[in-house]
């Protein structure tokens, strides 16, 4: 009995430490998961989604199909949840008319996150009814997120970041050019100066570093621009379009990373993942192509170069670490 007693009382005293270790540890965890959700930002990126429910096919962009593309982006991002929000950077319609822009949002609008958007080219019609200020205003009607004074705005996400998303389209003259106002420029001083000690994410459509060289598509003062991002002494990642090609390039603290579209090969988009502590910022970035292959086939058919577009394999899918410098 006596052993019996000692072996009972033994059992019951191992399975109380086990009961508190096990307390302590799911505790431990529990905390080291909640840490790292909050110095952890996951994007969804779609650029140049361009669509239209009316034109026929391009030479190399498929208008007729860019609905079902855009729906097929839709449901794999909702099913690959969660994200922090999903961000447009331009060209969400082909053609400047308000009709499209509205049939867009309500594709845009059956995300379950959060989604904003910037401004393309195809986007505004400089001497008709789509205006930047209507571009705007359309947006703010449906999408309670884009209710912004004006069209370049910043948010914060999550403590530690800052998301700027620039207006870089010019709209006094037909171009494909892009640039940043003197005022534009001014406020993104302010904003990185206000957010010193933040991650930035920076978005435009038109790129702050070409993928490749296109002097009728590059951003004018790309150059002052860069200058003054490499001054901001976190890590600065710029999420850009318009040249619908896949690249990312590292330069010190400054990350870029170049989003393809939806209708010209390689029919895809970005998953971008940030991960930022007192030392280092991980981001993790994944091309995520459509599932419609035979549209993705008949795309590549289309363009000469297709493999420029498409990149390599760092530019696809690829970890890269950036400093902090605070």
């Amino acid at each position: 009995m006596k052993g019996y007693k000692k072996k009972k009382s033994e059992s019951f005293f191992t399975k109380f430490v086990n009961f508190v270790l096990t307390i302590i540890i799911a505790c431990v965890i529990g905390s080291q998961m909640c840490t790292a959700a909050n110095n952890n930002l996951r994007i969804a990126q779609i650029s140049d989604a361009h669509f239209s429910s009316f034109e026929d096919n391009t030479s190399y962009k498929f208008l007729k199909k860019s609905g079902e593309l855009l729906d097929d982006a839709i449901f794999q991002i909702n099913t690959s949840g969660p994200y922090d929000f999903v961000i447009f950077t331009g060209d969400l319609i082909n053609t400047p008319k308000t009709s499209e822009l509205e049939k867009f949002i309500k594709h845009a609008n059956n995300l379950i996150f959060p989604w904003y958007a910037i401004d393309g080219n195809h986007d505004i019609d400089i001497d008709g009814k789509l205006s930047k200020q209507k571009f705007l205003q359309v947006l703010a009607e449906n999408n309670e997120n884009m209710n912004q004074k004006n069209i370049y705005y910043a948010f914060t996400p999550k403590k530690g970041f800052r998301v700027i998303c620039l207006d870089s389209i010019i709209d006094y003259k037909l171009t494909a050019n892009g640039e940043i106002s003197n005022e534009q420029f001014m406020w993104l001083k302010e904003e990185l100066e206000s957010h010193a000690r933040d991650t930035i994410v920076i978005c435009t459509h038109v790129p702050v570093i070409e993928p490749y060289s296109s002097s009728n598509h590059k951003m004018l003062n790309d150059y002052e621009v860069r200058k003054l991002l490499a001054a901001h002494k976190n890590p600065v990642i710029v999420l850009q379009g318009h040249y619908h090609g896949v690249k990312a390039k590292q330069d010190g603290n400054l990350l870029v990373i170049s989003c393809p579209s939806l209708v010209t090969y390689p029919n895809a988009f970005r998953v971008i993942n940030i991960n930022s502590n007192k030392k280092r910022t991980l981001v993790d970035i994944y091309l995520k192509e459509t599932n419609l292959k035979d549209i993705q086939s008949r795309s590549k058919l289309r363009l000469f170069g297709s493999e420029k577009l498409y990149g390599d394999d760092k530019d696809r899918n690829a970890t890269f670490k950036l400093g902090r410098k605070i």
